[in-house]
């Protein structure tokens, strides 16, 4: 990861605090530079082509219509007729909520080799530098595998850095779900590493996939990588304020109305990403039982009840994690308010033993993995808080999570 993510740089956070008035004045008062697109980013192509496009001598439906809306109108075809809208909309189809998963599946597939095939023809495009070159090639590779037969791509956007998301088990079977919420430097080419894997949210959504199997054999459980929203880079006035989590809040709402069934739906959301969770929890659909942070700056309010949910709050921080100096303040817009893991706020505060660190809560082996698995799949007594009192489990019962739906 990033600074942000990985090098305790509390000095500058604090200047950022200091001096970042004035660039949020600069930002808002257009003296930014904005980037401009000389022809449309291929999602808004695609999502035009389908504002314009029929079926069968009918116009398609608004690809912002509700997901039952949308839900209805797939069903209502063939399968000729859905094979044939997955390849002249693929990133519409893609990333579409209220499509179809398995369709979704199919779509971005189609998606992804497209984009293998712009990123294969820029290695070699003589007007980018070698490190552009390169660059493409690394992403050429990353679409490449994202597009193996066994991985499941819920949503794929190849703008800019990039956003995806992936999930794990049988979503549309899934009795319990849970979303992974990253932080910070969150883009295509770090959605998964080698190195340091499970600091990536595909190495934090296998790792908590395979401990809620453990867990709970008998259950059938689904987890999504979710980095579906544009994240900050770094340690930088972004990451200081909301805007990217105010964003990635209307995203995250939108993926939790369009996920099949009824479900309950844990969200898992580790340090900017924990930010982002604070700003949707307010207007998240009622299927969402849990918000689980972890090695959080803040949720933007200053206790658990002003996130007015009827979820159930909980929050762990490492004993190493640097994140715990950041300053927990809300000042004009600038920081993220009250520590979730202090008493004042309110958090159901567990144990994050072996964490290793602000990257490594989704290790194999930790209380926190193990943690958030048992919560993933409603075993709410089973949880270790981080004092011995017990007190994160008070008035919690597994039977009255798995009635949540």
């Amino acid at each position: 990861m990033t600074s942000f993510d990985t090098s305790p740089q509390l000095n500058v956070w604090r200047a950022l605090l200091a001096l970042a008035v004035v660039f949020v004045m600069l930002a808002t008062t257009g003296w930014t530079a904005l980037r401009h697109h000389r022809t449309a980013p291929p999602l808004q192509a695609s999502l035009s082509a389908w504002e314009h496009g029929s079926i069968a001598g009918h116009r398609l439906p608004a690809a912002t219509s509700s997901p039952t809306r949308l839900a209805r109108f797939f069903t209502s075809l063939t399968e000729a007729q859905r094979t044939d809208l997955v390849h002249r909309y693929s990133l519409a189809v893609g990333n579409m909520n209220g499509a179809p998963v398995e369709l979704r599946y199919r779509a971005n597939r189609v998606a992804l080799a497209e984009a293998r095939e712009v990123e294969r023809k820029r290695m070699y495009d003589k007007k980018l530098t070698p490190d552009g070159q390169r660059e493409a090639g690394r992403r050429m590779h990353r679409f490449e595998s994202m597009m193996q037969a066994d991985r499941r791509i819920l949503a794929f956007d190849p703008e800019g850095s990039g956003r995806a998301a992936e999930v794990f088990g049988d979503l549309a079977e899934a009795e319990r779900i849970s979303v992974v919420v990253p932080g910070v430097d969150t883009d295509l080419l770090t959605f998964q590493r080698s190195s340091r894997k499970y600091s990536a949210p595909v190495g934090m959504a296998q790792s908590l996939y395979a401990a809620e199997r453990e867990a709970s054999p008998s259950t059938r459980t689904a987890v999504i990588a979710w980095a579906d929203y544009t994240t900050p880079s770094g340690l930088g006035i972004d990451s200081a304020t909301a805007m990217r989590a105010a964003d990635g809040a209307v995203r995250l709402d939108a993926l939790v109305r369009g996920l099949p069934g009824r479900s309950p739906v844990s969200l898992f959301c580790h340090s900017y990403g924990s930010v982002l969770c604070g700003i949707a929890a307010p207007t998240l659909p009622g299927r969402v039982a849990d918000i689980a942070v972890a090695g959080s700056p803040g949720m933007r309010v200053s206790k658990a009840a002003n996130l007015r949910t009827s979820a159930h709050v909980w929050a762990m921080r490492d004993a190493d994690d640097w994140v715990q100096d950041v300053p927990y303040l809300e000042v004009g817009g600038l920081g993220h308010g009250e520590d979730p893991v202090s008493s004042v706020f309110g958090a159901r505060v567990l144990s994050a033993r072996e964490a290793k660190g602000h990257g490594g809560y989704f290790e194999p082996g930790t209380d926190s993995v193990a943690n958030f698995a048992e919560i993933g799949v409603g075993a709410y007594h089973s949880v270790r808080c981080a004092d011995d009192a017990g007190a994160c489990r008070a008035g919690l019962s597994d039977t009255a999570s798995a009635g949540r739906a």
